[in-house]
């Protein structure tokens, strides 16, 4: 997150604490699609993903006047999203099989000797599935959602010293996935 975002999202937060409706109305346009991307990432169901958002924007509503860091809005909110969306794969069993199955299908990766930096990233990103699910999410919101160790750790509710952990283990994977991959075509 770029700093002229978080003081954007800061100024509409205070706006709408203030009595602004329409601060409300261009928070969630700017935030609503990453929220369901978040949710997507735990639920791997869109309609179930929309759910979640729905329900966390519910509860940023009617709570967002308790806030009293403004410039945490996003991490706040992905947090809300997080959990409830680990509230809904807990509570729901078939949730966990649709996306137990779907990790099982998105396995298969095909590389060619010559690619390009971003043929080289996608398969990396189709490797992602294959990491355990709590190093799949620090490797996300890290990379790919550019939060900070701090910011993370907030969103996933565990101390940042287990968020490096994961990091590591999830690069340390990656990175033994990868020579197998390259082992078996050789083969």
């Amino acid at each position: 997150m770029s700093k002229t975002s978080k003081i954007l999202d800061s100024f509409l937060v205070i706006s709408y604490q203030r009595g602004n409706k329409k601060a409300l109305e261009i928070l969630v346009k700017r935030w609503n699609k990453r929220l369901c991307i978040q949710a997507y990432r735990y639920t791997k169901d869109w309609d179930l993903a929309k759910d979640v958002v729905q329900d966390t924007w519910h509860t940023v509503i009617t709570k967002l006047f308790l806030l009293r860091d403004a410039a945490s809005f996003g991490s706040w909110a992905m947090t809300i999203t997080s959990r409830k969306a680990l509230d809904l794969i807990r509570k729901n069993s078939k949730t966990r099989k649709i996306y137990e199955s779907h990790v099982l299908v998105n396995n298969e990766v095909e590389t060619s000797p010559i690619q390009t930096q971003e043929e080289q990233i996608g398969e990396i990103l189709k490797m992602i599935p294959e990491l355990p699910f709590d190093q799949q999410m620090v490797l996300k919101l890290f990379y790919l959602e550019e939060y900070s160790l701090k910011q993370i750790s907030d969103i996933t509710g565990v101390s940042i010293n287990t968020v490096k952990t994961r990091l590591f283990r999830a690069r340390e994977k990656l990175k033994s996935i990868i020579k197998n991959k390259e082992d078996e075509k050789r083969d």
